[in-house]
């Protein structure tokens, strides 16, 4: 009888399917099945040297659950396994993380250099927010790295991009954009929202920090709200730690446990939906009152091959243009999306999205809203663009669905 340990004892030989139930895990002296739930804010300690070891940083335990918590421990360690990082810190939102993440690594001063094609919030903050503390910022498209390394400057410290983007699934090319960052001393900061860890790995394509809103695919039933961010133990443990201990923009205990029980199901939940919604672009592509279909590892996307090459597979997002709702792009030509979207019976209106329940909004007068028609149309948003987020429904009826709502036009 051998008496080598068995390889998939260490958690990072597993695949990610089985890192998403079993990674992380640590148990009470109860010995629970599924991970406890340490709904606390404090801790105690033996004595008083104790404490003052803790706080010295010479003992790992936890002190405070403004910033660390046996439930948030679980979560960044399985994070960490699926996404191959070395560190995360879990924070309340999505927005929480792109915040902190962006702030944890500038200072006034410096400069941050972002793909114009963002989802609102995350604009904001490097377009509006971070100039208010002394931060410039330089948007381009990002459809092309060289547009990067034109707008590098000396004090260029942050590149910031999502792709797939919000909402025209826009791609950026992770690794050429990191080759750039890099070469001028800036740290690369990726949204991997869309594309989900199951199908793209930013960290693996030259990225230094991953965020994600995990109020969407991990969490997956519009339950709670979350966000992490995933690095190096060099940057997370250093200013991205610091910030989040010093400002709270924290997680609850509690929300952290739902994203664990969340991500047990994640590679199920994300595999079944985009089967689903690769059916859909297919459809939606060939249907005669569809003008344009956004959907990486369809061929008709205009960077078809990029997304074959940094995504293993086209993830549970997609956009389309509805034929006839206007040709010179009014402020007012979205009567044809609007049917569409009011016609269907199995898909929901809601700005959500990596629900288990499809979900169909229209950016420009809700999640882009806030934006001139001029910013719209440069980051692709016109009138006639929906977003649709695949749920976990029969594929057939989704594309039943479609095809009514599409006959109401």
């Amino acid at each position: 009888m051998s008496n080598a340990k068995n390889p998939l004892s260490d958690q990072k030989n597993q695949s990610a399917a089985t890192q998403s139930v079993h990674g992380g895990t640590y148990r009470s002296p109860h010995g629970e099945t599924s991970e406890a739930l340490y709904l606390n804010s404090g801790f105690v300690y033996e004595t008083s040297a104790a404490a003052e070891a803790r706080f010295m940083g010479d003992d790992d335990g936890h002190i405070y659950s403004r910033f660390s918590n046996p439930s948030y421990d679980m979560f960044q360690d399985r994070m960490c396994l699926i996404e191959g990082a070395e560190a995360a810190r879990a924070t309340a939102t999505g927005m929480a993380a792109v915040t902190t993440a962006v702030m944890s690594q500038v200072r006034a001063g410096d400069h941050v250099v972002a793909s114009r094609a963002l989802f609102g919030g995350c604009r904001f903050v490097v377009e509006d927010y971070m100039p208010r503390w002394g931060v410039e910022s330089t948007l381009v498209d990002g459809r092309d790295p060289e547009n990067f390394a034109r707008a590098m400057k000396p004090n260029t410290k942050v590149i910031f991009i999502e792709t797939p983007t919000n909402p025209t699934l826009e791609l950026v090319d992770i690794a050429a954009v990191a080759e750039i960052a890099h070469a001028h001393g800036a740290v690369l900061i990726v949204d991997n929202v869309f594309a989900t860890p199951i199908y793209q790995k930013p960290l693996a394509l030259g990225a230094d920090l991953v965020t994600y809103s995990a109020t969407k695919h991990i969490d997956g039933q519009g339950r709670c709200m979350g966000g992490i961010i995933l690095g190096s133990k060099e940057l997370i443990e250093a200013d991205v730690h610091t910030i989040i201990r010093q400002t709270g923009p924290t997680i609850s205990p509690f929300n952290a446990w739902v994203m664990l029980k969340g991500l047990e199901t994640l590679a199920l939940r994300v595999e079944r939906m985009t089967q689903s919604a690769g059916a859909l672009a297919s459809f939606l592509a060939d249907h005669p009152k569809i003008e344009k279909v956004f959907y990486p590892h369809h061929k008709s996307h205009p960077q078809y091959e990029l997304g074959m090459k940094q995504m293993s597979g086209g993830s549970t997002m997609l956009a389309f243009e509805v034929a006839g709702s206007g040709a010179n792009e009014a402020r007012h030509n979205e009567e044809n999306a609007f049917k569409v979207a009011d016609a269907l019976a199995v898909v929901k209106i809601s700005n959500n999205l990596g629900d288990a329940k499809s979900i169909i909004t229209h950016p420009a007068t809700t999640t882009h809203q806030r934006f001139s028609e001029e910013v719209q149309l440069e980051a692709g948003i016109n009138r006639k663009l929906l977003r649709l987020s695949v749920g976990l429904e029969d594929g057939d009826d989704l594309i039943k669905d479609f095809a009514y709502a599409l006959d109401q036009i």
